[in-house]
């Protein structure tokens, strides 16, 4: 096999595995993951209802990023649920909630409407949000990493260990430990 085949084949064999091929849209940290202070792109993707996000919106208030391996999946789920028992404090409080994996549109209808989710699960087939925000990958699917962005939309927070069942809680204690006007 000439080498440049070779070549070629270990590139798409490297992406399909994790590899990155796009860096972080700003400073990183030691693992890659986006730095605390950079100030974020703006980045748009569709909802489960197909609505348009910007991440710009969210700008003027606290917002949280957080990247989840697969819909519907037991750990995923145990997330997207404990922010949905608490959804009402994030509302009143005015903090946008963004869930990202990179299941396309459908896939976060069906998981959405299954569990009764009302906050955006954002479709990011082309790895845009991913790669931007520096989230490693494995078989394709993004590593659970969320982000706290602040009211100027920099990264105030990077949470690596998540542990999905309290971690909606933890980001609400850490929102308020930050601006104790957020109830």
């Amino acid at each position: 096999m000439p080498f440049r085949k070779l070549l070629s084949l270990f590139a798409v064999a490297l992406s399909a595995c994790g590899g990155r091929q796009h860096p972080a849209a700003g400073p990183t940290d030691k693992d890659g993951l986006l730095a605390v202070g950079t100030e974020l792109p703006d980045l748009v993707a569709l909802d489960q209802n197909g609505k348009e996000h910007h991440l710009h919106e969210a700008r003027g208030g606290f917002a949280v990023v957080y990247f989840y391996p697969k819909d519907a999946t037991p750990g995923c789920t145990k997330e997207a649920c404990a922010i949905r028992d608490v959804w009402s404090l994030f509302e009143h409080a005015g903090v946008h909630v963004y869930g990202v994996s990179g299941d396309d549109v459908a896939s976060k209808a069906d998981f959405a409407k299954e569990y009764k989710l009302t906050f955006p699960l954002l479709a990011d087939t082309e790895r845009r949000w991913i790669d931007a925000f520096g989230v490693p990958t494995t078989l394709g699917m993004a590593k659970r990493v969320t982000f706290l962005l602040d009211r100027q939309g920099k990264v105030a927070k990077v949470y690596r260990d998540v542990d999905p069942g309290v971690h909606a809680k933890q980001l609400l204690a850490d929102i308020d430990a930050m601006d104790p006007r957020v109830p």
